[in-house]
């Protein structure tokens, strides 16, 4: 019963050290980009831009001319990237938006209204 334990408990010892192994490389390598979602960091929205005479100013990047604040921070949220988002919807993008997520919330998102990430899963296919 005593070889048992020993083995039992070393066996554990090695799962649990290669369980703090891996959570060490997920930390520091970041291969799935986890660290903004736990830590709350956002992605920088402002650049310092220094003009002719040295000093140091900022200067807000509109990522998309078309898409307000509220609509840029929800896709970067989610994930994307909001330069990367059409500048020009088409009839037919259109038509799979309202099939997608109804005529009304799609009225409701050309107003101004962030769209939700539900929105945006229903909706990926037609980007």
């Amino acid at each position: 019963m005593k070889k048992f334990f020993n083995i039992f408990f070393v066996t554990l010892g090695v799962i649990f050290l290669i369980q703090i192994l891996c959570l060490t490389y997920f930390y520091l390598a970041d291969p799935l980009n986890l660290k903004p979602l736990f830590l709350g960091e956002t992605p920088e929205r402002s650049k310092v831009v220094e003009d002719n005479e040295g000093v140091n100013s900022s200067a807000v990047t509109d990522k998309h001319p078309l898409l307000n604040d509220s609509q840029e921070s929800a896709l970067e949220s989610m994930g994307i990237d909001p330069a990367n988002v059409p500048t020009e919807i088409t009839t037919e993008q259109e038509a799979c938006f309202e099939t997608a997520i109804g005529k009304a919330r799609v009225e409701e998102i050309k107003a101004g209204d962030a769209p939700t990430a539900i929105e945006l899963f229903k909706a990926r296919s037609c980007l």
